[in-house]
């Protein structure tokens, strides 16, 4: 099982990920530190994390690298729902622990069409990036953004990954800073403020819209995908497991919702590096941590007919409890606990991180991740990571 080399070569910045012995080449991001006014290291830049297989040896572009990506994922069977979705979500609010703590960005996204000759199955992914207790000073062409501590608030860039088959390189193929409406200026959003995240197909040749509206305040932006090559575009029609990005890890559906974890805070020193399970600058493995702020409530996605997800399933890219595993000598406790989604009765939403109050199901907390990858895809069976429907359906 190659997830315990992983974590033993992640200090020189290689990772072994999947069944059968992958090796990913991952540069680190730069460390720098930060404090109030003053920007953090310049050249962050979190990828997808891709499988690979011998045929293709994918790495990370230099500067960029990858870490564990639990996802949410809403499941329909129908027509377009891949392609016309509304996520409506409370954005957390700081406490007696930063929200940026636990990880550098949480992100919605989805997998879409790739228009260079040259990339990996004609497909990107695409990442709407939030930054937590930060606002956007760049966001780089190179899929890095950079940003200047901001508490309680929120920027966005939107970075889409893409592999090139001549390069064997995971890097940016379009990347676009959040803008307030028509002006050159970020749309901040504020903690607890209510936003919904529309992604939506105007016509094929404009690439696919992302609408972010905060309702809070009244403010909206919108970024379009059309990269140097041209419209990047949804690449399924229908919300199922199994319309997976063929050079992703897991077996998922189009578009999930996903807190990257096992970073530092951007406004640490070291800031934003990789970091595992029982080191304790690894707070997105210490439970007291998540408890320390208010979530983030996913409250709904709906489609264009206005209906929901029939169901709701949850992944990891790194095997959840077998990852905390590999560097913890017990599961449990202080920085040795992974994250888990649960439904909110109160607050009539999913939460990621811990079982804060009014929670009614967690769905066996870090059990919902599936431990080994047993679902297939292009490199073959037992390539990915399969997707666990969580039950009751709230």
């Amino acid at each position: 099982m190659a997830l315990l080399r992983f974590h033993h070569l992640v200090a020189a910045g290689t990772l072994a990920v999947g069944s059968v012995g992958f090796t990913l080449f991952a540069g680190l991001p730069a460390s720098a530190s930060s404090s109030v006014g003053s920007p953090s290291g310049a050249g962050d830049c979190f990828a997808r994390i891709p499988t690979t297989s011998y045929e293709y040896q994918i790495g990370y572009a230099a500067g960029c690298s990858g870490h564990d990506e639990p996802e949410l994922d809403p499941v329909s069977g129908l027509a377009g729902s891949a392609r016309d979705l509304t996520w409506t979500a409370v954005l957390p609010t700081d406490g007696a622990v930063p929200v940026s703590t636990v990880g550098p960005t949480f992100w919605w996204g989805g997998t879409v069409t790739d228009p260079n000759p040259q990339s990996l199955f004609g497909q990107a992914f695409l990442e709407v990036q939030f930054y937590p207790d930060a606002i956007v000073d760049n966001c780089s062409t190179d899929g890095g953004f950079h940003v200047t501590l901001a508490p309680d608030k929120f920027s966005v860039c939107s970075p889409v990954w893409q592999v090139t088959t001549t390069s064997g390189k995971e890097n940016a193929a379009f990347n676009a800073e959040l803008y307030d409406g028509s002006s050159k200026q970020p749309l901040v959003m504020n903690g607890g403020d209510t936003i919904k995240i529309h992604f939506f197909v105007a016509s094929a040749s404009q690439g696919w819209n992302v609408n972010v509206s905060d309702l809070t305040t009244g403010q909206s932006g919108t970024i379009v995908l059309n990269s140097k090559y041209g419209p990047m575009l949804p690449a399924f029609g229908t919300q199922q497991i199994g319309n997976a990005l063929g050079w992703g890890l897991v077996d998922d559906t189009p578009n999930s919702f996903v807190w990257e974890i096992g970073h530092t805070s951007d406004f640490t020193d070291p800031a934003g590096r990789l970091c595992v399970a029982g080191q304790t600058a690894c707070d997105s493995y210490d439970t007291a941590h998540w408890l320390g702020f208010s979530p983030l409530q996913i409250k709904s996605v709906t489609f264009a007919d206005g209906s929901g997800p029939s169901r709701w399933a949850a992944v990891s890219d790194l095997g959840g409890i077998a990852e905390v595993n590999a560097t913890c000598p017990v599961y449990g406790g202080p920085f040795c606990t992974y994250p888990w989604y649960a439904f909110n009765k109160t607050d009539h939403g999913f939460t990621y991180g811990a079982d804060y109050p009014g929670t009614q199901f967690d769905y066996g907390k870090a059990a919902q991740f599936a431990t080994t990858p047993q679902c297939g895809g292009p490199f073959g069976p037992e390539s990915t990571f399969c997707d666990t429907v969580l039950s009751p359906v709230p």
